[in-house]
Order: C-alpha cells, then sequence, then structure tokens
C-alpha cells in the first residue's frame, strides 16, 4: 500500500462565499482555489502549509450542507484556539478531557462538525 495522506476532503455548505469567510477569515485556512469551473465553482481552503486540503462544496454539486463529520483538525495549542474561535463567534464545545486526550468539538455555520485535537497523544 502507497497511501500517504488524504488529499481533499469535501466539506459540504449552502453559501460558498459565507463558508469562505469562515474557513479563511474564522479558522486562518489558505485560500487555494476559487475558480468557476463551467456551472461549478471550485472553492479549496486549507490550513497554511497541510497536505490536506478542503473543498467547499455546494448543494449544487450535490452535497447535502452540514452532512460532514468525523474529521478531526490536530492544534498545538487546544485552549489557544479555542478562545480565539470562539471570540471570533465560533461555535465550540470544549475542551474536553478523554481517556484518549483533550478535544474539542467545532461546528460550521452550515452544521459541519470537526474534532480539535491536542497534540502529542
Amino acid at each position: 500500500m502507497n497511501i500517504t495522506h488524504a488529499k481533499v476532503v469535501t466539506v459540504p455548505v449552502s453559501d460558498q462565499e459565507r463558508a469562505k469567510d469562515f474557513y479563511v477569515t474564522t479558522l486562518g485556512f489558505e485560500l487555494l482555489v476559487d475558480q468557476q469551473m463551467g456551472p461549478v465553482r471550485w472553492l479549496q481552503v486549507a490550513p497554511e502549509g497541510a497536505q490536506t486540503a478542503f473543498t467547499l462544496a455546494s448543494a449544487e454539486q450535490g452535497f447535502t450542507p452540514g452532512s460532514s463529520s468525523g474529521v478531526i483538525l490536530e492544534t498545538a495549542d487546544l485552549d489557544a484556539d479555542c478562545a480565539m474561535l470562539a471570540k471570533a463567534g465560533a461555535q465550540v464545545e470544549g475542551p474536553t478531557e478523554l481517556p484518549w486526550g483533550r478535544q474539542a468539538t467545532l461546528t460550521d455555520p452550515d452544521g459541519n462538525r470537526f474534532v480539535l485535537a491536542a497534540a502529542g497523544r
């Protein structure tokens, strides 16, 4: 097996412009691609230096907004990120101490849920 990482994760959104603002402005992700490809807008963002990008896909592309869950984002400072995200108006639950480590839950404006996990465990 030669798989090295996940290249793209699709995040279903209802409004690509609102999603772009949340992921770029609130989360601090980089805008990688924002272009029209026929009737579809191809919009990709990623944390700086990440190997995995997030495609912010609309219902017109066949995706149900808010249906994504289970993606885990690792952070070097869980407490600081949770505080910064809450201050920016993001919906954050936690951090919580669990047997496998500390984590929090982040929900985007469409209801897509992400886990923020503390690095090192």
